[in-house]
This record gives C-alpha cells, structure tokens and sequence, in this order.
C-alpha cells in the first residue's frame, strides 16, 4: 500500500492522539505522588491504550483469513493497522514511564521495538518496490504463475530448436506417413515449410548450445550459473550464435533471446516479491507472540 492522501486523516488522527497522550504525560509525570509508572491509574489507561491500538493491528490478519469478519474495507483495516500500530509504541512507551521493569517487560519492549520497525520496514518497501517492479519487470505476470509461465517458456524454446534442427527430409517423412517425431523435451517437429536448411554442423551447434546453456538457464534460472543470467553477456551471446547461423534463422534465434529476457525479468519479479512480503516473515510471528505476552502482561499486572 502506497503511503499518499488518502493517509491524510489516519496521519492527522495519530498525530492528535499522540499530542494529546504527551501533552496529558508531563503534568502526571510531574504531580503524581509517587511518579509516572506502570501500576498507576493513569499509567493503566496508556497502557489499555497501547494494547487496544496493537489487538487492533492485529485482527486486521484475522479479517483477512475470517470471511464473516469482513467489516469495513480492506483498504480503511490496512491504513488502520499502519497508523495505530505504528502510534501503539509511543503509547506503550508512556505507560512505563520510559523504563521496562523486570524481564517480561523488558521482552515486551523489544518485541515492540522490532515488530513496528519491521512494520515501518514493511509500509517503506509497500510504498517504493511495486513502482520499481513495474519499471524492472515490464512483463510483470501474477506471482503465482510464474512456475507456468516459465513451463511455457521453455516449450516455446524447446519447440524452436526442434524446428531448427529438424532436417527436411525428416520432417517430409513424419508428415507424410502421420508419424510425430520427438525433439529435444519432447516437443513436435516442426511442418515442412518451418524447416530450414541448415547444414549437420549448425544443427549440432544449436543443439548443444539449446543442451548447454539455454535449457539450463530456462530449468533453473537461479543455479544454472549461466551467462544468460545477464542481459550484457546475453546480448553478446546471442549475437555470436547469429553470426554462425545463416540470415534466414535469425528471427528464431531472437526469439530465442526474448525468451531468455523474459526469464530475467520473471527472476527479477521473483526477487522483488521476496522483499515485496520478506518482512512479513518477522513481522507476523512477532506481532502475535507481542499480543499474546501483552495479554499475559497486562492480566498480572491488574491481579496481582
């Protein structure tokens, strides 16, 4: 989620409560017999504060994985969870007098600590990766397709090498008598007008160049340690197969290199959506261990 002007009335209401809870802190600070801390009256209420505004953070997950507990719009939840969670800090801050005593509050402040700067994280990376995903990725695709749309990738690949490769006569033949005749990964021959000639020695070199390098690359674009992996040292490969290879096979192999483009951005996206939601990894399992301790908390807290 973009942080822009529809943040506006969430931004000026934190900003007022939080005013207002600091303004309201010195003169307890100052008068209350005793001092400021968290067994007091007015500590008890920062601190019911800090907790309402966390739960409320945290049934914003519960609305997303609950269907009848869909109230309000999405969108109102999120703004929600990043204004008044980010404020539950502050507020928790106040309601122990800057001091955490003993080790559970100790505990709980670092939990808190880390969960909102990992929210902050989080709402930083919302705001700034999908732009840069849209410049890196211009054929961005849906994340969880992506392991189909490299399955036809490399059919794509597959099917033009076989074209290629595919000798006239052969070609001739399976046509004529009904028969397929298999390629490399299993794909179909091409037709008899896609055939090219293309001497014994320019088959074998696409084919282990297909065998060596860009079948590697397509299968396992993350380990294939493959030059292809680079647009630059890409670029300088595909030109040196073109020039082995006559004029007529130069769309093919074009071809051929936009789907290894395409593969790159595809890693690319993959990478940026690991950032994109990474964080979450720690933000989540924190956030909850947080309610569940502050409930612990605050439950001693006013029984004993």
């Amino acid at each position: 989620m973009r942080i822009d002007q529809t943040h506006r009335t969430w931004a000026i209401a934190s900003g007022v409560i939080l005013g207002a809870a600091i303004l309201l802190w010195f003169p307890y600070a100052l008068l209350y017999p005793g001092g400021p801390g968290g067994n007091t009256w007015p500590g008890l209420i920062y601190g019911a504060l800090g907790y309402a505004m966390m739960l409320f953070a945290g049934l914003m997950g519960a609305r997303k994985r609950v269907p009848l507990w869909r109230v309000g719009r999405a969108q109102a939840w999120m703004r929600g969870h990043i204004w008044l969670g980010a404020l539950s800090l502050p507020m928790i801050l106040l309601h122990s007098a800057f001091v955490a005593r003993g080790p559970l509050a100790m505990v709980l402040m670092a939990l808190l600590v880390i969960t909102v700067l990992s929210g902050i994280t989080g709402a930083i990376l919302q705001h700034f990766v999908p732009g840069q995903i849209l410049a890196a990725v211009p054929l961005e695709t849906i994340y969880e397709q992506i392991p189909e749309v490299r399955d036809q990738l490399f059919e794509e690949a597959t099917e033009i090498i076989n074209k290629l490769c595919a000798r006239p006569d052969e070609v001739a033949l399976a046509v004529s008598s009904g028969v397929i005749s298999p390629g490399i990964g299993g794909a179909v021959v091409a037709e008899p007008d896609t055939a090219t000639e293309l001497t014994e020695v320019q088959r074998l070199v696409l084919r282990q160049v297909y065998s060596a390098s860009i079948l590697p690359f397509l299968r396992d674009p993350d380990h294939s340690g493959s030059p292809l992996s680079d647009f630059t040292k890409a670029s300088l490969y595909f030109d040196a197969m073109r020039r082995q290879m006559p004029v007529s096979v130069h769309q093919e192999v074009t071809d051929l290199e936009q789907i290894c483009e395409e593969e790159r951005q595809l890693k690319r996206q993959a990478r940026k959506y690991l950032w994109l939601h990474g964080w979450l990894l720690v933000h989540v399992p924190l956030s909850l261990t947080l309610l569940v301790l502050g409930g612990i908390h605050a439950f001693v807290a006013i029984h004993y």
